[in-house]
This record gives structure tokens, sequence and C-alpha cells, in this order.
């Protein structure tokens, strides 16, 4: 290549958006060892590449140094979760885009260009996630996201590929960029600026569900959550905490109410919350009666939790600045009885 060229790509590199990939690591060096190879061949080329460490034990911050020097390593005192560990990493970070990304995903080498133009074309969209399939079976969507999230008036999560328990086969189905309720937290892109305007993660939620809880403040603030299929990704999923986990069921279930109260209008409240912890206790009874114990137990801890933060630890969490309620990807319907009751249980059918 001659210097013309050389300095052509350049100044091309100069004028595009700049991009930090944020991989949040906490025991995961095999992820590390299996997957960041691919997240380096990235072919855009205006990009920052950094792993934020929530203090591992396994040995992973030595790894780095020693097979991956030119990686950025921002090394967290403690393991906060997801939500302390991304706000306390990205404080020392400068870019116009963030993608916080799992440790536990192989990207596709272009995986980047499409999202970064999309939100380029669109000043409004704060979040923008990939397509999300399985690495595991990579003919099918993956549960945390699959191709753009939804949320019924009841605050459960669904997705365009995967409703409750049903994963979809990708078969092109979903391939159009479309603007979504939330943008799943295993790998979003989100506009640095309204990262910060809106103050981040909300980390009483240690982990689960905050990012859905920050693309509805986002939703609330004016801003758009859109999912953009051209760019694609594989996740593995439960790389740290696996399905079925208490800890999991209980922040699943715990941080859902929260989230709920901490962004429903106080008249919607007063008809959700009634539904929501009687059909949180139908689920933990029936767990409770197939011999699932655990799954009982966490849902109960979950509504205590909950109780404590409505008691004693609200100041804590982030409230949204309520302006928009014109919200994308909100179902108005109930899921549960879509899924469960009326037996439909592809995306295509419910939406």
């Amino acid at each position: 290549m001659n210097d013309t060229a050389t300095e052509q790509i350049k100044n091309t590199s100069l004028t595009m958006p700049l991009v930090a990939v944020v991989i949040l690591n906490w025991n995961g060096k095999q992820f590390l060892q299996q997957f960041l190879p691919s997240v380096i061949a990235s072919t855009y080329s205006n990009v920052n590449i950094i792993v934020a460490d929530n203090a591992s034990s396994d040995g992973s911050v030595a790894y780095l140094k020693s097979n991956f020097p030119t990686i950025q390593i921002i090394q967290n005192k403690e393991n906060g979760g997801f939500a302390k560990g991304y706000n306390m990493a990205l404080q020392n970070v400068q870019a116009d885009y963030f993608v916080l990304l799992n440790s536990d995903v192989e990207v596709t080498s272009n995986w980047i260009e499409p999202i970064i133009e999309l939100m380029e074309s669109n000043k409004k969209i704060a979040a923008c996630q990939p397509k999300i399939l399985d690495f595991n079976k990579k003919t099918h969507f993956e549960y945390a996201g699959a191709a753009g999230g939804f949320i019924d008036y009841l605050g459960y999560p669904f997705a365009r590929g995967r409703v409750i328990e049903t994963i979809e086969e990708d078969n092109g189905q979903y391939d159009e960029p479309t603007a979504c309720f939330w943008a799943t937290g295993a790998c979003m892109f989100v506009r640095a600026s309204t990262y910060k305007e809106l103050g981040g993660l909300d980390e009483y939620f240690f982990a689960h569900q905050e990012e859905i809880d920050l693309c509805w403040r986002m939703q609330l603030s004016g801003y758009k959550i859109y999912a953009n299929p051209k760019s694609v990704v594989y996740h593995v999923g439960g790389g740290t905490l696996p399905k079925g986990n208490s800890k999991k069921v209980y922040l699943n279930f715990r941080n859902n109410l929260i989230m709920l109260y901490k962004n429903s209008s106080a008249l919607n409240l007063l008809f959700i919350l009634p539904i929501r912890f009687g059909l949180d206790a139908l689920a933990a009874y029936k767990a409770l009666f197939s011999g699932d114990f655990g799954y009982f137990i966490a849902v109960a801890k979950a509504h205590f939790g909950f109780a404590k933060w409505f008691l004693l630890d609200k100041r804590k969490s982030i409230f949204p600045k309520k302006i928009n309620n014109n919200l994308d990807g909100y179902y108005t319907k109930s899921i549960i009885w879509q899924y469960f009751v009326k037996k439909k249980q592809k995306f295509s059918e419910i939406v």
C-alpha cells in the first residue's frame, strides 16, 4: 500500500465516530481467550477495545497483559456487578459511542459499521443492538435480546425471535431494522452523551434488567431504541450466572418490580403491581410443586428485596425524567396470556 492510500485511510478513520468497545469481565478468562480475537478482527477503523475487569480472581488480567498487550485494561477495585462495573469503567472512557459487550460474545468482522451508520443517521437513537444468535445453535436466535427487545404492560420482557421460553429459528423474518423497547446488555451500542446525561445504569440492580431500565428511561426522555439485524453477533449466554441459578431468579424478579415502579405512572402501578405480585406468587408455587424449592425461595426473597428497596433504598436508584410516554415496543396486552392461554408462541403471532 502506498503512502497516499495509507493517508486516505487515516483521514477516513478520523472522520468516523470513535467507538469504544468495552468488555466487562469477571472471571471470564476462557471467554476472553475464545472471543476477544473476533473483536480485534473488527473492520471498523476508529475503534478502541477495552476490557474492564471486575476484580477477577482467575488470572484474567495477567492473561490479557501477556497475550493481548495492546488491549487497554481498566481494573475495577470491586465486583460491582454489570451496572456498577460499567458505570465505574465508562467514567474513564472517552468516545462518541460505547459498546457494552459481554465477554461470551463472538462478533462478525463488520458488526460495528451497520449500527453506527444507523445511529449517525438519526441522532434520536440512543441505543441499538445487533441481531443476537445462539453461539451453540447458530441457526437460532439467542434468549438475551434476539432481534430486538419488547415489553408488555405488566413488565414482562420478550423479543423478536424469543417469547417466554420459545426461541425461533432465524429465517430472515426479523431482518428489518426496527424501533424497539430495549436493546440487550449482551451487546448494546449506546450514544455516550446520552448515557452520561441519564446517569448510566442503575447500580442498585447489580445485574439483570438494568439495560431495560436504562432503555425505558431513554424513551421517557424522548430518545429511540433500535435493533439493526444487518449486524450479527453470537452469544453463549449464562456465562456468569446460568439459567435457573437462584441469585439470577432473585435479581430478575426483584429488579423487574423496581423497574416497573420507577418508570410507570402512579395510576398504572395501582393496577399493575397487584397483578404482578399474584403472577409472581403463581410462578413460585408452580416451581415449588415441581420440586424446585430454590426457585420458590428466590421469588419470595425478591419480593422482600423489592419491599426493602421501596421502604429504605429508593434514593439509591436513578429515576427517569418523564417527558415522553409514546413508547416503541410497548405491548399493551399480556404476553403471559397470549403465550400460555392462547398458545401464541412466536413473536409474529403476537405483535
